[in-house]
């Protein structure tokens, strides 16, 4: 198991594994963000924090909800509204970069066509 733990510690994010891949967006938000992500389905992984602890931000169409610690600010992860079956994304920015080794990144051009650049 894999953890991505924001800066202060307050939000935790467990992960069943490593990653297959990384995606690295260069999209308004992510390019911002700084981002990192690794996908999984949401009941793959769990979200340890008190109550409170993370706010949230959307835009545009509002199906992604950024979710951040309140406390340092760290993107911790994205969820999606609809179905329950769509990934979540989580920042492996906040994970042990020993922890993810050689895995690759891939780069997504989220400015333009929404396409893999590789």
């Amino acid at each position: 198991m894999l953890t991505a733990t924001c800066h202060c510690g307050a939000v935790r994010v467990e992960l069943p594994r490593r990653p297959r891949s990384l995606t690295s967006c260069n999209c308004s938000i992510c390019r911002r963000y700084g981002t990192l992500w690794a996908y999984y389905k949401p009941s793959s992984i769990r979200v340890v924090c008190a109550a409170g602890a993370t706010s949230s931000y959307s835009w545009g169409h509002r199906t992604i909800r950024f979710v951040r610690c309140d406390t340092c600010g760290c993107v911790t992860h994205y969820e999606r509204d609809g179905s329950p079956e769509r990934s979540v994304g989580v920042n492996a920015r906040n994970v042990d970069p020993a922890e993810l080794g050689s895995v690759r990144v891939r780069r997504l051009d989220g400015a333009a066509t929404w396409k893999y650049l590789d």
